[in-house]
């Protein structure tokens, strides 16, 4: 299994991993956080319009996608570190 999901977090180091949720790439992008079954539009633009592996391929990351999908509870200070976290690990892949 790939527990990198396509924007570089990792699946496996989720609290929701194996809870409510078993993946982003084993559910296709169908993910609880994402309201009414529809595709995480990160999911979507790097796998489904794009055809990558992962975001790690695009130009264009950090894109308005990621901001726009970003966890209200953070700040801006643990969301600039998500960002970089999962830039890094896609550097590693």
């Amino acid at each position: 299994m790939n527990e990198l999901s396509c924007c570089g977090a990792k699946c496996k180091e989720c609290a929701c991993y194996g809870n409510i949720c078993k993946g982003c790439n084993e559910l296709k992008g169908k993910v609880f956080h994402v309201p009414d079954g529809k595709v995480c539009p990160i999911y979507d633009c790097a796998i489904n319009k794009n055809k990558f592996k992962n975001c790690g391929k695009c130009k264009n990351i950090p894109c308005s996608i990621w901001k726009e999908t970003r966890d209200p509870s953070f700040t801006d200070e643990q969301f600039e570190a998500s960002i970089n976290n999962r830039m890094n690990s896609l550097k590693e892949n």
